[in-house]
């Protein structure tokens, strides 16, 4: 449960997760912000405006995921870390996932690391397709991994 280990519920994750006919059809921003803090700055950086506006600045962030083309300046603007993008078009076997990293050492890009599900948990392996800077100093790492894991890997161990 959420508020005794940090890791999101079924409930918790169907409320934010696109319906398959989105995730099938292009990228899109995940937002698994579950916590109603002061905090807005996806919504504030989002051109396509996908995310809208807060009535109260507590409350959860919303996505119009047609709105959204999974650019990932949320993902890099987001203080708690908690949106990333989810692209199942990339191939036909694989996902590209965009999450944010502040850890050191970088992965290298083609890198074969570890794709970590919520908990820590290795699930699958994954392909680093590039990591790059946003101008928010942000990492912003970019992974393949097999599409059966697209909405489970959410962090890497190498």
């Amino acid at each position: 449960m959420l508020r005794n280990d940090g890791i999101p519920t079924k409930e918790d994750l169907d409320k934010v997760t696109p319906p398959d006919k989105i995730l099938d059809t292009k990228a899109v921003a995940i937002l698994e912000c579950f916590q109603e803090i002061p905090c807005d700055p996806c919504h504030a950086a989002c051109k396509q405006k996908a995310i809208q506006n807060f009535k109260d600045i507590n409350d959860l962030p919303e996505i119009k995921w047609e709105e959204c083309d999974g650019c990932g300046i949320c993902v890099a603007t987001c203080p708690g870390l908690a949106v990333f993008i989810v692209d199942k078009t990339f191939s036909d076997t694989e996902a590209k996932l965009i999450l944010p990293y502040e850890f050191t050492p970088l992965p290298k890009k083609g890198q074969i690391v570890d794709g970590l599900d919520r908990s820590g948990k290795p699930v699958t392996k994954a392909r680093v397709l590039k990591v790059v800077k946003h101008k928010t100093k942000t990492w912003l790492l970019y992974i393949a991994v097999p599409k059966q894991f697209a909405m489970d890997v959410r962090h890497i161990k190498f």
